[in-house]
């Protein structure tokens, strides 16, 4: 099944390039409400399942026992910039459990957001693993190890208990079977499993509905929601995709991408999760993509699906300001 273009580049007044994706929305119960293209692929949903991943924290106990709130659970949910409130916290979240950042096993890099960055290659010789984007959910993986009495050396490695338990959550959620077969190595070198783009998307709407779960992960599951819903800063940051789309709809819009266009987004008033990527692994395509199919759950609230679309379809300018081209979203998809 060839994808359809869903998102298109213009320079002038020509296309210059066009994204082919595929796009689906589920509720609770798995029912398709909404798709586009082949739906049955396998994608590895990359860091748009770390509230997935960040379930043995709550579950566990971790959480509670190292008085972790909203602000501690979104970075545990997060692809951060790397901002010094990112790394000032991920570094808290380590010492409530006795810990520092050499135990973390993500690997080092500059943060995401330029002025940032520019101010910490003025001021540090290097980066730490702090400063990785995914330090707040190693953080996580750490803490729920010690909290268990577990040794989190070794943490990433597919074996681990830390991981095995992730696994098992993983496929709770979305029933696809997760093993050597459909696993690879995602960039802070935990598993990543290929699932269907259908069950990633049943998985958040479990999550956010609470369907077919025991009352325990139900209720583990919406705290993650609801913490990233009111801290989206914590899990993005400064101008990024996810904490603009949160900001636009407080409360009512949980969203975060994946690396090689991929993003999953929840609109919980609606009981509904969206699952989708851009075939060719783009970013802005997939930003486009969500903030319009998302837009699509607000058609009773024109505020907030307007915001949505300007996200969607928006100007491209060049360094000295001057409107080149745009990025809109295709009939395709808005129909």
């Amino acid at each position: 099944m060839e994808n359809p273009v869903l998102v298109e580049v213009t320079r002038g007044n020509r296309v210059e390039s066009r994204h082919r994706g595929m796009v689906v929305a589920v509720d609770g119960d798995g029912k398709v409400v909404f798709a586009r293209g082949d739906i049955e692929a396998t994608v590895f949903p990359r860091s748009a399942c770390k509230a997935m991943q960040a379930l043995p924290l709550v579950e566990g106990g971790a959480a509670d026992a190292y008085g972790f709130g909203d602000r501690e659970l979104a970075l545990a949910c997060a692809s951060h910039s790397g901002e010094p409130r990112h790394v000032a916290l991920a570094a808290s979240m380590l010492s409530a459990a006795g810990l520092e950042a050499s135990v973390l096993e993500c690997g080092a890099h500059w943060s995401f957001d330029q002025p940032v960055l520019i101010e910490q290659a003025r001021s540090m010789e290097r980066p730490t693993a702090l400063h990785n984007n995914c330090s707040g959910k190693h953080a996580g993986f750490v803490c729920a190890a010690c909290h268990a009495g577990i040794d989190p050396a070794g943490y990433v490695g597919y074996d681990h208990p830390v991981q095995a338990e992730i696994r098992a959550v993983m496929e709770n959620l979305t029933g696809a079977p997760l093993g050597h077969d459909n696993c690879g190595t995602d960039g802070c070198s935990i598993p990543t499993y290929a699932v269907p783009l259908k069950a990633l998307a049943h998985g958040f709407a479990k999550m956010t509905t609470g369907s077919g779960l025991a009352p325990a992960r139900a209720k583990a599951a919406r705290r993650l929601i609801d913490a990233c819903m009111a801290e989206p800063f914590y899990v993005a940051g400064t101008r990024r995709a996810c904490t603009r789309l949160m900001e636009t709809a407080p409360g009512r819009i949980f969203a975060k991408t994946g690396a090689e266009g991929v993003f999953c987004a929840a609109v919980p008033e609606k009981g509904i999760a969206i699952a989708l990527k851009c075939e060719d692994g783009t970013t802005r395509a997939a930003e486009a993509m969500v903030a319009a199919t998302l837009a699509r759950f607000f058609e009773h609230d024109p505020a907030v699906a307007d915001a949505l679309m300007r996200q969607a379809d928006h100007a491209m300018k060049n360094w000295n300001g001057i409107h080149v081209g745009d990025v809109r979203v295709t009939e395709a998809l808005t129909a």
